[in-house]
């Protein structure tokens, strides 16, 4: 909690954190009308698909070339014009007349937030190097407050009955709220890193990190949207509890975001990842007993522990030896952006084929995978 009134307290802690807030509410407005744009449209959920596949195409084209742009540009000024980018992308698909339109829009709203993520990530990490100062895992407590933001707004669809009106006001708030603060870090560069040749044990920190990223982010997403389905089908649960398991991981995925920092700042990252795993660990276990508010229970301590998972991977990553923090940080964005997309068809392949009880047995397995990982991490940083 220390590092939230930190960064409420102080601009230029606030300012990167309201980034990470602001790429939410961009996204989070968009998808509020999902339903709106395809009944506008008259397209099917197979079309549909395809145009959020663009999304995601655009946020994996810029990967490759984010880190080279962000240390030319500065990370500063990289981070100030990728939310003017992602502003100006967020407008284009509920303005697209046709469906090719849409898609083309969508690759572009995915690509500037790709780079706008590698950014921000990448700013924070070297305003904790420059000010000594930790406050990562409370920044991305400020994404997960975006969406509630966006959630929030949902409530004027029907007064306002205008999607791109409805995006104008989000893009105004965030416009506005950057403008006041943005020279807090536009002058931040990226610390030169002294360059090693290429080896094996150079990239093996990374490849960690990377796997790491890849099943947490596959969990995240596969708890988003399989959650109420198992309370549904597996638990039996009342209608009124399906989305119980959803609000439990949601609040205490923020909770959990805002208080990381301080423990992190005593017990080191590489450690508060594996106490995580720990976490969702015993969290799967409670949801596989499949009864209803041990479940729900269950969902809301993997919430607490993934919560922080992802924020200290980050931090780790901008801060391995001989690689460049943009690179870092570009990586294990990358790798958890394909397990975030993965993890659906995979689990839904599981689904289909056995049951949903078994997705979640592969999800508890994966938690292990995230606990070793972080072995070979501590046994590589002694």
């Amino acid at each position: 909690m220390k590092s939230l009134i930190t960064i409420l307290t102080n601009a230029r802690y606030f300012g990167p954190s309201w980034v990470f807030a602001s790429i939410n509410i961009l996204f989070g407005t968009w998808a509020i009308y999902i339903p709106t744009v395809k009944e506008n449209l008259q397209i099917d959920k197979s079309q549909l698909g395809f145009a959020l596949f663009f999304l995601a195409l655009g946020v994996f084209t810029v990967f490759p070339f984010a880190s080279t742009i962000i240390n030319k540009m500065g990370v500063g000024k990289a981070t100030r014009n990728g939310v003017i980018f992602s502003c100006i992308a967020a407008m284009l698909p509920l303005l697209a007349p046709n469906y090719f339109t849409l898609a083309a829009s969508l690759f572009i709203f995915g690509a500037s937030n790709g780079f706008t993520d590698i950014s921000m990530n990448t700013l924070v990490t070297e305003i904790e190097k420059e000010d000594k100062q930790k406050f990562m895992s409370a920044s991305h407590g400020f994404f997960s407050l975006g969406g509630v933001l966006a959630g929030l707004g949902s409530f004027l669809i029907g007064p306002l009955s205008n999607p791109p009106l409805h995006m104008a006001l989000a893009v105004v708030l965030v416009v506005v709220v950057n403008a006041f603060f943005y020279r807090k870090y536009q002058t931040v560069v990226a610390a030169p890193e002294e360059k090693e040749s290429f080896s094996f044990g150079l990239f093996k920190p990374l490849l960690f990190l990377g796997l790491i990223s890849f099943v947490s982010m596959g969990s995240e997403g596969a708890i988003v949207d399989w959650s109420g389905l198992y309370l549904k089908e597996i638990s039996l649960a009342p209608e009124f509890l399906w989305g119980a398991g959803f609000l439990g991981f949601q609040l205490t995925m923020t909770i959990g975001r805002f208080l990381g920092d301080g423990i992190s700042s005593k017990v080191g990252s590489v450690k508060m990842v594996a106490m995580a795993s720990v976490l969702v660990i015993l969290g799967y276990s409670f949801v596989l007993t499949t009864q209803v508010y041990i479940s729900i229970l269950g969902f809301a301590i993997s919430g607490l522990g993934f919560s922080v998972i992802i924020p200290e991977v980050f931090r780790i990553g901008g801060n391995v030896k001989g690689v460049d923090s943009s690179q870092g940080v570009s990586f294990i964005a990358g790798t958890g952006y394909a397990g975030f997309l993965a993890a659906p068809p995979i689990l839904g392949f599981l689904a289909d084929s056995f049951s949903l009880f078994t997705c979640f047995v592969v999800l508890l397995c994966c938690a292990f995978v995230i606990l070793g990982s972080t072995y070979a991490l501590h046994k590589r940083g002694r």
